[in-house]
């Protein structure tokens, strides 16, 4: 098959997906997978999701066989969408960075909250909150793959997708003005230019690793006290 009519068929295969963004199938986006499909002959079986009538969406475009959905990828449920327990969550900010559809709100320090009309279920907040504060709830009945999901949902879980890729592409572009490449070390002993403009700023430099080790020695007993809380419930 040419490259333009793969491109073209990886395009189908993408838009066929459910855009969930979970990466159960093994690669890191819906987008991926469907590139994986044309170009690599990657099985099309891998999405949990879709479902079974994912598999035979696929199948139609590829026209592959169908296939049982991959128990190694994972089963056909419900679809579920997170819910975070405000009474523990710590406003650590870590499921905000994993969710790949923004469907998580919140700031430092202050609670988070789930958008339950963007969350797409993918789980990937659970394994990064440092208190087990997220359990997801299945929310569809007993509707399963594209049952309990639509081509509307779909499309609007990729629009919100590329707009997190883009603004993370655009971080990355900022930080190295931000963060310039140093220039040559000064001998040991020796302070930097800076440094020497501050007074006292040796003994700041001597204390600041203990302080940083403070901290974090703070933060670990906090989240140790608020798991053994929970186990407790």
């Amino acid at each position: 098959m040419p490259q333009c009519t793969r491109a073209m068929q990886a395009e189908q295969l993408d838009a066929a997906l459910p855009q969930t963004q979970c990466t159960r199938c093994g690669y890191p986006d819906c987008q991926s997978y469907a590139h994986a499909i044309a170009f690599e002959q990657a099985p099309i079986n891998q999405c949990p999701p879709g479902g079974q009538e994912g598999v035979r969406r696929l199948a139609e475009i590829t026209g592959r066989p169908i296939r049982p959905l991959s128990a190694a990828h994972g089963q056909e449920t419900a679809r579920a969408m997170a819910i975070i327990d405000e009474q523990w969550c710590i406003g650590c900010t870590l499921c905000l960075k994993a969710c790949p559809v923004d469907a998580i709100i919140g700031a430092n320090k202050r609670m988070h909250t789930v958008l339950e009309s963007a969350c797409t279920g993918c789980e990937l907040c659970i394994p990064v909150c440092p208190v087990d504060c997220i359990r997801m709830q299945p929310i569809t009945g007993q509707a399963t793959g594209w049952a309990a999901w639509s081509a509307a949902q779909a499309a609007q879980a990729r629009a919100r997708y590329r707009r997190h890729t883009q603004r993370q592409a655009g971080r990355a572009a900022q930080l190295p003005a931000r963060n310039p490449a140093p220039g040559p070390a000064p001998a040991a002993g020796q302070p930097t230019a800076l440094t020497a403009s501050l007074p006292g700023s040796a003994p700041q430099a001597a204390d600041a690793a203990p302080m940083q080790a403070d901290k974090r020695q703070i933060l670990a007993d906090v989240l140790a006290k608020a798991q053994a809380r929970r186990r407790a419930q």
